[in-house]
């Protein structure tokens, strides 16, 4: 047996302080603070909170693949992030690539698969519909069935070209014969979002939903439309996807006011994003939520439980004795801290989340 290492005095995000106690990589006890008993290794965690290991939906993870690439290990544990998932980098063309490169990384790494097969090699991946091959998806979707979650296309002006909806038509198509889910971006159109929306089925992503485009889920007086409400009382799931160019300030105000639910709370990081901003990292996308009026619990909840509920991996969002211990430790420092959304508006925060580690692959990974 391995020698058994407690982290004591850890606080939930209900408020509960907890020890918790580590044998081999897996949680042995979970207890009051104080009861977890004396183990011959043991960290004094005061002041800081944990959570099961932060789940980001939307990142794009081929480090080569310009401007869209980053290393897995560099958004993912490095960020406090120890699950990610590549957000349709790859088309059928590399898939088998981008899993090879997981198999080496600390971070647990799951993909989308972009519907175009040349993923993002260019940027207008669905410019030319014979590049959706349905034969090569299939193919790639029964040789991966547990690294492929779901699809990807990226439905916007620039990504389509002259196609409009046609090609969400056919990633619909795909999606029913892979019984996988779609994540569809949204953007300028066309298309139409009202097209966008009417495609999409119970379990199916919009990601960048606030973003504060024109073609966007919004009236002008800041209403919700009418396809945005009938998608997600019908179970179409709800994902920010910050990215450079995809979250506004104004756009999150509204809908926190039209109360739309926060489901997950995802980067869109790349190197590009991640050195220069507005991303930076999946704590500064948090505190946004943060300062947007959302509780610490909400804001947690959004990449944890609601993530691994979305992936059906529910365990990735639970602490659980018995289980590979998977968790985030994070604080929250008192102080100001500015923050620009992909408009350029700017909210001050007076308290911001810092990473301090994650625990994962049976060791604890300092920040």
């Amino acid at each position: 047996m391995g020698t058994e290492n407690v982290l004591r005095n850890l606080q939930l995000v209900d408020g509960r302080i907890i020890d918790i106690a580590i044998q081999d990589g897996v949680i042995t006890d979970i207890t009051p603070s104080g009861q977890a008993g004396e183990a011959k290794r043991g960290q004094d965690c005061s002041g800081l909170y944990v959570s099961s290991g932060w789940i980001d939906l939307h990142v794009h993870a081929v480090p080569e693949l310009d401007p869209y690439g980053d290393d897995i290990d560099e958004i993912g544990v490095k960020q406090g992030v120890t699950t990610l998932v590549d957000a349709g980098s790859c088309g059928a063309d590399r898939i088998g690539a981008l899993y090879n490169a997981s198999l080496k990384a600390e971070t647990r790494m799951f993909a989308l698969l972009n519907i175009s097969r040349i993923g993002l090699e260019r940027t207008d991946e669905l410019s030319q519909l014979k590049w959706i091959d349905r034969a090569m998806a299939q193919a790639a979707a029964t040789a991966y069935p547990d690294f492929i979650v779901g699809l990807k296309a990226r439905i916007s002006r620039s990504v389509v070209k002259d196609n409009g909806i046609e090609p969400l038509k056919l990633a619909r198509i795909l999606s029913e014969e892979t019984k996988l889910p779609l994540m569809v971006h949204i953007g300028s159109a066309p298309p139409a979002i009202s097209e966008v929306l009417e495609l999409l089925q119970p379990g199916d992503v919009i990601t960048h939903y606030l973003n504060g485009k024109s073609n966007n889920l919004f009236h002008e007086d800041g209403t919700p439309l009418q396809g945005l409400i009938d998608a997600a009382s019908r179970g179409v799931h709800l994902d920010v996807g910050h990215g450079t160019a995809s979250f506004s300030f104004r756009i999150a105000e509204q809908a926190k006011e039209a109360g739309i639910e926060l489901n997950t709370i995802s980067t869109d990081i790349y190197r590009g994003n991640r050195l220069n901003g507005p991303v930076y990292s999946m704590s500064n996308v948090l505190t946004k939520f943060l300062v947007l009026g959302y509780s610490l619990e909400e804001v947690i909840r959004a990449v944890t439980i609601n993530a691994a509920v979305w992936l059906g991996k529910p365990e990735l969002g639970q602490i659980r004795v018995g289980q590979q211990a998977n968790l985030t430790l994070f604080a929250l420092e008192a102080g100001e801290k500015q923050l620009k959304d992909s408009e350029g508006d700017v909210r001050i925060a007076q308290h911001y989340i810092k990473v301090k580690g994650v625990y994962a692959n049976g060791s604890l990974i300092t920040s």
